[in-house]
């Protein structure tokens, strides 16, 4: 998920994939923002990853599932898109990557230790199903991790998303439900927050540097050159990954992102 804008060409992107706002892209500085904060998750939760036979399901431009790969057994990479998997294939070799269907994953039956889905859930029209088939793939006692916007924070006072990419945003209760009908025991409940220095850019931006991309991206205005270098500037060590209920000043209905890590039953 990025800020969901056209294409925005940029002389220095490091891709063969266009940045259509359905994917994140690494290499873009106009992009940079998003790139990070999905990958603080990957870095933060590759620890689970340690040995293990590992599909990444959805697995858009490959960065993540070549992070994972420094650790794990092996990593499969699962994704719908054609010109996607054949870039992953091609940029990312220590990941097998597989064309396929996520209602319908091209595994065979308790195949993996574990389950991964960034930024993805969001994006599909029978989410159950695809829960389902995560725990058809995984071993017992296996991990299904996952990553999605929060619905209270992404799509405020809205009944339908904002992103025209996503099918259901979900809140935590919500993304607990649809875990446990699915068989799963949710063992963890994250929120992704701003750190320090990202809240010090969002005072400099009018209170939100999420706003003032979006605002930018919508009038199709040119970035102010103090909007593009703070942009530029962020890292995946200025977000926060908080467990709900450990922080009073930080409940999970106000992350930006919820992580959950559920174990197969």
């Amino acid at each position: 998920m990025s800020a969901f804008i056209p294409d925005v060409p940029h002389p220095l992107a490091d891709t063969a994939l266009p940045l259509t706002g359905e994917r994140t892209i690494p290499g873009l500085d106009v992009e940079n923002y998003w790139f990070r904060r999905h990958e603080v998750v990957y870095q933060q939760l590759a620890r689970h990853c340690r040995g293990r036979d590992v599909l990444e399901a959805g697995c858009g431009e490959g960065y993540g599932a070549d992070l994972i790969a420094g650790v794990a057994q092996q990593v499969t990479a699962v994704d719908y898109d054609a010109s996607t998997v054949a870039h992953v294939r091609a940029r990312y070799p220590r990941v097998r990557v597989i064309h396929g269907n996520l209602a319908e994953l091209p595994l065979p039956d308790q195949s993996v230790d574990v389950v991964v889905n960034f930024q993805v859930i969001e994006h599909l029209w029978d989410q159950p199903q695809f829960v389902r088939e995560c725990a058809r793939v995984l071993r017992p006692s296996g991990l299904l991790m996952v990553s999605t916007p929060n619905r209270i924070t992404f799509s405020p006072g809205r009944d339908t998303p904002i992103n025209p990419f996503h099918t259901r945003e979900l809140n935590a209760i919500e993304l607990t439900e649809l875990l446990h009908e699915a068989g799963f025991e949710v063992r963890g409940m994250y929120g992704v927050f701003h750190g320090a220095r990202l809240r010090e850019m969002d005072a400099r931006h009018g209170g939100s540097i999420i706003d003032a991309q979006i605002e930018r991206a919508v009038a199709d205005a040119p970035w102010s050159e103090e909007l593009l270098a703070d942009v530029a500037a962020v890292a995946a060590d200025d977000f926060d990954i908080v467990e709900a209920g450990t922080d009073a000043a930080r409940p999970i209905d106000d992350s930006l992102d919820l992580v959950a890590i559920a174990v197969r039953t």
